[in-house]
């Protein structure tokens, strides 16, 4: 089974998307977590605004969990204007290229920054297993749309527990990566350093392995063998 919706952009998001309105096929238990994903497939450079986007069902506000229905009209708009607050520099990006670290964290540095943490995980090329393994390269696939709706989920968390957080920045490696090479990184910054900056990155990664969907394939001289967690996601986690 499955549904239709009306889906309606405001403001910057309907610059976005280039268009005003479009239907949109759900299936039928979908909840609007699920339709944030459906939309930043069909609208790729709205990726970065529809997960922190309001959304509204029927002219009224609605949750992420909330079930969509058949036949809906769902707007998504930006925060009603207000006052002007500070844009907080975030960057989420599933990438195939080598990661820039010296630009990545310069990006994170403002005049108000006065702390910069960072975790920058590289590929190992010696592993002490029941005997020594050695690693040639690390071969990394990713659900891509899912992986980065994660990411700025991870986002979201980390800001709602650290206050004083204001630059974030996570990029994933995807494809072949070399043992020596980094695979991943993620750095916030705040004014101070108990500002929770060393917390915030520990977190942040702890939770890239928990739930954002990257697979790697470890490729040595032993053969190569697919490198599974153990961790279980919760549904609607």
């Amino acid at each position: 089974m499955s549904k239709r919706v009306n889906v309606l952009f405001f403001a910057n998001l309907r610059e976005k998307a280039g268009v005003r309105d479009v239907i949109i096929e759900l299936r039928d238990e979908a909840i609007i977590t699920d339709l944030r994903l459906a939309i930043a497939c069909v609208y790729p450079d709205l990726r970065d605004l529809i997960y922190s986007a309001l959304v509204a069902v029927n002219r009224e506000y609605a949750g992420d969990n909330d079930v969509v229905s058949d036949g809906a009209e769902i707007a998504f708009f930006p925060r009603v204007s207000g006052g002007v607050k500070p844009k907080k520099h975030t960057i989420c990006k599933i990438q195939t290229e080598s990661i820039d670290i010296n630009d990545s964290l310069s990006g994170l540095i403002r005049p108000t920054t006065g702390a910069l943490c960072s975790f920058i995980g590289v590929v190992r090329e010696i592993t002490e297993r029941d005997h020594q393994h050695r690693t040639e390269y690390l071969e990394y696939q990713a659900y891509r749309s899912m992986a980065e709706m994660k990411m700025h989920q991870i986002v979201q968390e980390i800001r709602e527990r650290w206050l004083d957080i204001d630059g974030i920045v996570i990029v994933q490696r995807i494809g072949r990566v070399d043992s020596g090479v980094p695979s991943v990184l993620i750095a916030c910054s705040a004014a101070h350093r108990d500002g929770g900056v060393f917390d915030a990155v520990h977190y942040g990664i702890d939770r890239l392995k928990e739930i954002v969907p990257v697979w790697k394939k470890e490729i040595g001289l032993d053969g190569e063998d697919w490198i599974e967690g153990d961790y279980q996601p919760a549904p609607g986690e």
